[in-house]
């Protein structure tokens, strides 16, 4: 038997993500990659644990039409670490966190390295006769080092481990992880540190002056009144660096822009209204972002 070339597994893997977990899109991004996909657990739990490196999954619109969209995406990161995002909001998620992302929401989760990660599929209506559940509550980084947290990771691993759990079984398996998460999401919107406060302040900065040259580290510190040092450290807990924020949010807002220019809108030109002065430095910067350079998006998208 021949072995599958490159291009062959990933398309292999993502006909198993789109048949186990829902529609998605996904690239690959540079490097080499690999991917699999556990499922066949206990009875009633809907979940599936990828391992996968160097690709980008998502959902847009498109994906999201063609099937049920009445659940969350629980995420659960066992290995690595994953960029997820949702709603303009961007978290990075290692060993120990969960996140919570919206199926019914246009998302996109990078691996850029080795990472594994369960998804738990959540209904909508269980979720929200605990919580009256808002885009607030997406793509929050839930922090390994909280009670609850561990709590969740360690029932859901029981309960993967533990194949003869009924329906009824694994029901009060699901309505348990809620009852934990539950006041760790209610915490976050309720009472948002001064540090969090702190930081929404500096991401409302960068979009208002994404188009402005000045837009550097050095003039986020001034702008804010703290030092370069602390400004670095606020993104790093975030697990984020504050050059490359604001190089994606500029990638992201091109992206949009190239997916409703008119065909013989010059791509240079959008590169530039967004920050980026050199048109080989934007097209390198693209791709490394979405896997393609700006005019296979385009073409794409059409």
């Amino acid at each position: 038997m021949a072995q599958m070339t490159g291009n062959e597994q990933f398309q292999q893997w993502l006909a198993q993500i789109n048949q186990e977990c829902g529609n998605f899109a996904a690239r690959p991004l540079e490097g080499e990659f690999s991917g699999h996909l556990e499922t066949g657990y206990a009875q009633g739990l809907k979940l599936s644990t990828v391992t996968t490196a160097n690709v980008n999954l998502y959902r847009t619109k498109n994906e999201i039409s063609k099937q049920n969209d009445s659940w969350f995406y629980t995420v659960f990161q066992l290995e690595g670490q994953a960029i997820i995002e949702q709603n303009e909001r961007q978290t990075v998620i290692q060993p120990g966190d969960i996140t919570l992302v919206d199926a019914s929401r246009p998302c996109s989760i990078i691996w850029q390295q080795r990472s594994r990660q369960t998804s738990l599929l959540l209904p909508r209506s269980l979720l929200e006769q605990q919580l009256r559940v808002g885009e607030s509550h997406c793509v929050q980084r839930l922090g390994k080092n909280l009670p609850m947290v561990q709590m969740s990771h360690r029932l859901l691993q029981e309960s993967m481990n533990n194949r003869e759990l009924s329906g009824k079984e694994s029901e009060a398996a699901l309505e348990a992880i809620v009852c934990l998460l539950r006041p760790v999401l209610q915490q976050q919107e309720v009472t948002p540190s001064r540090r969090d406060k702190q930081f929404d302040k500096v991401v409302q900065l960068i979009d208002s002056h994404l188009q402005s040259e000045m837009l550097r580290p050095e003039w986020l510190a001034n702008e804010t009144g703290m030092s370069v040092r602390s400004l670095y450290r606020m993104f790093a807990n975030k697990g984020l660096v504050v050059a490359q924020y604001i190089k994606n949010r500029r990638l992201d807002l091109c992206a949009k822009a190239i997916r409703s220019a008119a065909d013989d809108e010059k791509l240079a030109g959008i590169g530039f209204i967004w920050g980026f002065t050199d048109h080989s430095h934007f097209s390198t910067a693209f791709r490394q972002r979405f896997g393609m350079s700006p005019g296979e998006y385009r073409k794409r998208n059409r």
